[in-house]
């Protein structure tokens, strides 16, 4: 199959490199809104000015869209959607139903398949919730999510004035983390499951306990949670914290028997070095899937809910079954 990039940031790289691994797909482009000149891959594919998409529609078989979730995917999605197959990694969970409205509209419109929120949350996680809470229902779900580097989170902290760089980690609570693993069904608030950790680098001069001050009260990103600042140097911030690393669980704990004497406990695990990477690996992974779903006539929008886990695999039937079931 043919797939094509588009947009080629930390997730756009992410997407070549799993892309180019996978035994059963080819590269044919990278389109950008920057001045193709500008981007180097690291392979030899061609990168193409987005206005040349429509050129080459007809060498390609799935786009990946690797746009933010913000501004960039809630348009472009049902836009390339009226004319190619494709999928992205929309990750605001409140707007997932009217994202997947409008894309479902624009694909199904001129026969094209769609797959939105593909990656580990929403994606893989949300695939987990649904196998547990269908195999426990008497039960309560939760989920952590790190130690990992928010990168929304630590953009924010970079609007403040005076901060010249910053990484801000999700760190799961160890006492309600070991809490919930025990099948204590512990009843908990955001603060609770999670502390924020900031790293920062303020320019010279600056005010270091206003900085400190607007991070910690900052609304819908720190003041619900316990958040600790420290201040580091450039050079610091170079050396320690230049990865992108993820990563989280989600459990369910339930019971089972006619008094509920069985407790039982179900953990999804993942920890990342590279939360791109790790993600754009799930996107070619759909990728394949969307184009063998496709191949048998199926259009309009799906999630990672409605697809065969056999359609994620290069393996074949026969091959699945002998070795992997």
């Amino acid at each position: 199959m043919n797939i094509a990039i588009y947009g080629y940031g930390n997730l756009g790289r992410g997407v070549e490199c799993a892309v180019t691994a996978a035994p059963d797909m080819t590269l044919t482009g990278i389109f950008t809104r920057r001045d193709p000149h500008t981007v180097h891959p690291h392979t030899n594919v061609p990168v193409y000015h987005a206005d040349e998409l429509l050129a080459h529609k007809e060498e390609i078989d799935v786009l990946i869209l690797c746009g933010g979730s913000a501004t960039d995917l809630p348009e472009m999605t049902p836009q390339l959607a009226k004319e190619f197959n494709v999928l992205d990694s929309f990750d605001t969970h409140a707007d997932i139903p009217k994202h997947f409205d409008r894309v479902h509209a624009a694909a199904r419109a001129t026969g094209h398949i769609a797959l939105i929120s593909a990656g580990w949350d929403p994606g893989m996680f949300s695939i987990n919730r649904l196998y547990a809470s269908a195999i426990l229902p008497n039960g309560q779900d939760y989920t952590f999510w790190g130690r990992g580097v928010s990168q929304g989170h630590s953009d924010a902290i970079r609007r403040i004035e005076g901060v010249l760089d910053a990484r801000q980690y999700t760190v799961p609570v160890p006492e309600a983390l070991d809490a919930v693993r025990a099948g204590k069904k512990p009843v908990l608030s955001t603060r609770e499951k999670h502390t924020r950790e900031c790293f920062v680098v303020a320019a010279e001069g600056a005010d270091l306990a206003r900085i400190e001050r607007e991070i910690k009260t900052m609304p819908k990103y720190f003041a619900d949670y316990d958040t600790t600042v420290t201040f580091i140097t450039m050079e610091e911030l170079k050396r320690d914290h230049m990865g992108i690393p993820h990563g989280g669980s989600v459990i369910r704990t339930g019971e089972t028997g006619w008094d509920h004497e069985n407790k039982h406990v179900i953990e999804y695990k993942l920890t990342l070095d590279s939360n791109p990477e790790f993600t754009s690996s799930v996107l070619a992974a759909y990728a394949r899937a969307i184009h063998k779903m496709h191949t048998r006539g199926l259009t309009g929008c799906y999630t990672v809910f409605d697809v065969a886990p056999a359609d994620l695999s290069p393996l074949t039937a026969e091959e699945l079954r002998a070795h992997l079931l």
